[in-house]
């Protein structure tokens, strides 16, 4: 038996390392190809503000057609810290529902695919599987004008979208931009006219959105409610509202990780020097 107890060193050392990774690995999300450069954001699932912004905005914009159906009422008021009574009054709108309930909606499949052509998805798990809030909050900030599209409006990121700008009121009208570019040589450079020596350019269209204005006192088409930076700031909530949602006990879970690591560590000191007691004892019987 002495001779194996030196393994237990190496399993220690092990588990430790793997759990490292697993904590790293939890806290980050792997970015889906969404085929267009996605904006980063920090999510922040300890900002409290942010998450009960990030709530209302969900329930009065998301919640008609979007479930939460993994999700309930009062773990969401609980972690958000929100008063039960004040979370029925003000993000629940109908009266027959309890505190306890699912986050599920009254929407019928049938209805949804007659209108959307598909029924929306529960978007409990969305932040999980789709690319994390990176891709949502570039989604939800890259909506376009596309007259040939049945909601008038498609997406950079998610090309020929069936889903409509529910935050049209909000962001305002983006319309594709067109510019002229250099054309670009094999070997990566400039393209220029060898005879007069003038960059050859072409046009570019749709790299860029324009916002056909943002502020109330614009009367132009396309006027939305919020200043880029006030819109920016509304997706980024919502964006740190369904990360939380997509896994509520990550508030508790990477507080206690620390302590797991911290205990690892102090562990493996009594373990390091357990082993260099068995490796004397292995050297001396043989």
């Amino acid at each position: 038996m002495i001779r194996r107890l030196p393994n237990l060193r190496k399993k220690v050392i092990g588990l430790a390392v793997l759990t490292w990774a697993s904590c790293l690995f939890s806290l980050s999300c792997v970015a889906a190809d969404a085929g267009y450069p996605l904006d980063h954001i920090e999510p922040d699932i300890h900002d409290q503000a942010s998450l009960q912004r990030g709530a209302k905005t969900y329930m009065n914009y998301c919640m008609g057609c979007h479930s939460l159906e993994y999700q309930r009422y009062k773990r969401t008021a609980e972690d958000l810290g929100i008063p039960e009574n004040l979370m029925l009054k003000h993000l629940v709108f109908d009266p027959d529902t309890r505190i306890g309930d699912l986050m599920t909606n009254t929407m019928s499949a049938e209805s949804s695919r007659n209108w959307f052509g598909a029924s929306p998805p529960d978007l409990t798990l969305h932040s999980n599987l789709k690319g994390g809030p990176d891709w949502l909050y570039t989604y939800l900030r890259t909506f376009y004008r596309d007259d040939s599209r049945p909601f008038g409006m498609n997406n950079l990121v998610y090309e020929n979208v069936g889903m409509p700008h529910v935050l049209l009121d909000l962001q305002g009208m983006q319309i594709k931009t067109c510019k002229q570019v250099p054309q670009v040589a094999p070997n990566g450079g400039d393209m220029r006219d060898p005879l007069t020596n003038e960059f050859i350019r072409e046009e570019v269209c749709g790299e860029e959105l324009v916002r056909r204005g943002y502020s109330p006192l614009e009367k132009v088409e396309g006027t939305g409610s919020l200043t880029t930076a006030e819109y920016d700031q509304v997706i980024y909530d919502l964006a740190n509202f369904m990360f939380y949602i997509g896994e509520p006990a990550r508030i508790d879970r990477t507080r206690i990780g620390w302590y797991v690591l911290l205990f690892l560590a102090f562990f493996y000191v009594f373990t390091w020097l357990l082993g260099r007691e068995y490796h004397k004892e292995f050297h001396r019987e043989s």
